[in-house]
């Protein structure tokens, strides 16, 4: 009797077959780094169904977000802990959140001081790392008393956040870098606000749109800008004006922990461009 022949394949076999099908890929899958969004990216998305927004964000690689909008206690209509668990569900840390008021006088001091006490245990109950007030009122890039109260300011909610395991800080828009008297208004803040009590979130796209040069400020004030937001005209590498490898190179200068993504113009649709800009980033070697 003839022997019956070893139907059983290979292993390399089955791996050359599986090749030739597609089932197995030579491709090294796509490195996913740690990098947030910044939720006023999607700020129209979000207000139409918050929950499909977010899925969508988790599904396509973000490992965190940044909120744009807080009020009475809840973040986009949901209490601390609720929305905390929707991100967290879909794979996303709730570490940072952009909020503010604008520096009280001596009438509204109290109250206002009474909006943060309960703004920073609404973050702290949801887990927040970092609370950034996103901009300040005219008068302070027109007025040096206006811009020192706001420093001084700064350092007393700073001093708030830190009790309760926050740390704050402030993010820059492009008219920090003008001056009065001769004085650059976002020179004044780094030199006048303490770094125990407040960071800087540092827009890259708004700083050079301001006519200045970050790497020229992580050299000058080492170790300040903790938070970075990764921008461009629209999408991240779409304008082919913000040459992000030298800055990245200079992360550990900058003392920067965490980059977030933001993009406010869009030539696709909102949930499509915070994708491409992750994918940017994702593919991008200098970015660790």
């Amino acid at each position: 009797m003839k022997n019956k022949r070893n139907l059983t394949p290979t292993l390399t076999g089955v791996i050359l077959i599986s090749l030739f099908l597609g089932l197995i890929s030579c491709t090294q899958p796509k490195e996913q780094k740690y990098i947030g969004l910044q939720l006023w990216s999607v700020r129209d998305t979000i207000k139409q169904d918050p929950i499909k927004a977010i899925e969508a964000i988790g599904a396509m690689g973000y490992k965190f977000v940044e909120a744009a909008n807080y009020a009475n206690g809840q973040f986009y209509g949901m209490e601390p802990d609720s929305f905390k668990t929707l991100l967290n569900k879909n794979g996303l840390d709730f570490l940072g959140s952009h909020t503010g008021q604008p520096v009280p006088d001596s009438a509204t001091w109290d109250s206002v001081m009474t909006w943060w006490d309960q703004c920073i245990d609404a973050h702290a109950k949801a887990g927040v790392q970092f609370l950034v007030q996103p901009s300040m009122i005219s008068e302070a890039y027109e007025n040096m008393d206006v811009l020192k109260r706001y420093c001084e300011y700064f350092n007393v909610i700073g001093e708030k956040c830190n009790a309760k395991g926050i740390r704050f800080g402030y993010h820059n828009h492009s008219r920090e870098f003008t001056q009065i008297d001769s004085v650059t208004i976002y020179d004044y803040m780094l030199q006048n606000t303490d770094p125990e009590k407040v960071m800087f979130e540092m827009d890259l796209y708004w700083i050079q749109e301001g006519g200045a040069n970050a790497i020229d400020y992580f050299n000058q004030y080492p170790g300040r800008f903790e938070l970075w937001h990764v921008k461009d005209e629209a999408e991240l590498g779409a304008s082919g004006k913000m040459d992000f490898q030298p800055i990245f190179e200079n992360a550990e200068l900058a003392g920067m922990k965490y980059i977030i993504v933001e993009v406010e113009k869009y030539n696709f649709n909102a949930l499509e461009s915070v994708k491409l800009s992750l994918d940017f980033l994702n593919n991008a070697a200098y970015v660790k």
